[in-house]
């Protein structure tokens, strides 16, 4: 088993005065070589924007992005037409294949949204854009994964689907429950994120925000040291 620590105070980050962001890998002016991707996991943003204020309109190209909402709700808007309200318990999918624009506004005049934006490397480039967006229920969550994106290949129908053979599932493990988590396959690696809470995985206590990438083993077990919602990054270490 091989792994990577990220504590959450390790991050890069930027203060823009509308938007606070978080980068576990080098985004934008934040620049660390050490910290370029995860596999096929190239983005992990932990954005906060600020009422009344968003993203402008802007292009993206070749790249799976896969917002989820933690607090407060995003207005998007895109080229392919999609007009929607993305909020907290939602995730949003959008394979930006052969290219696509678009803008997301926090429409709130008080309050604040955060929420993670990933970027996965595709397996196929140049595809036609697709978009996809979904609520996924807090209690089908309780001690158990629930599956929030997969393959196109994949089997599971309640899933928003991506161009990779990666997985995205979400936790809420309860105060002294524990986890296996499988992986797909040798070529596999999961990078775990603790949103809230502590957990235990080996030697490494993780709190909120910590994270750790896990590559070259079957398994993974979890212990919850306090009620923990944990989010699990799965992806192709070669792609």
């Amino acid at each position: 088993m091989k792994t990577i620590l990220h504590r959450a105070d390790s991050r890069g980050y930027v203060n823009h005065g509308w938007l606070e962001s978080y980068h576990s890998f080098s985004f934008a002016g934040y620049y660390n070589s050490d910290r370029m991707n995860f596999g096929a996991l190239r983005v992990f943003n932990d954005d906060i924007v600020e009422a009344k204020e968003g993203f402008g309109t802007h292009p993206h190209k070749n790249m799976e992005i896969i917002s989820i909402p933690l607090l407060g709700a995003l207005s998007h808007k895109d080229s392919m037409g999609n007009k929607k309200a993305i909020t907290a318990g939602e995730v949003q999918v959008m394979s930006a294949g052969s290219g696509l624009t678009h803008s997301e506004f926090n429409d709130n005049e008080l309050e604040k949204v955060n929420f993670f934006q990933l970027w996965i490397v595709p397996s196929e480039q140049n595809i036609t854009p697709k978009y996809e967006q979904k609520y996924f229920k807090e209690t089908e969550r309780n001690n158990k994964l629930q599956i929030l994106v997969s393959s196109e290949n994949s089997k599971d129908d309640k899933s928003l689907k991506i161009q990779q053979d990666a997985q995205i599932s979400r936790i809420t493990l309860h105060k002294n429950e524990a986890l296996e988590y499988k992986l797909k396959s040798n070529n596999h690696g999961v990078y775990i994120m603790n949103i809230e809470g502590d957990i235990k995985i080996d030697n490494n206590i993780l709190g909120k925000r910590d994270a750790i990438g896990i590559w070259e083993t079957r398994s993974i077990n979890i212990i919850a040291q306090r009620t923990s919602d944990i989010l699990f990054v799965e992806v192709p270490m070669i792609f």
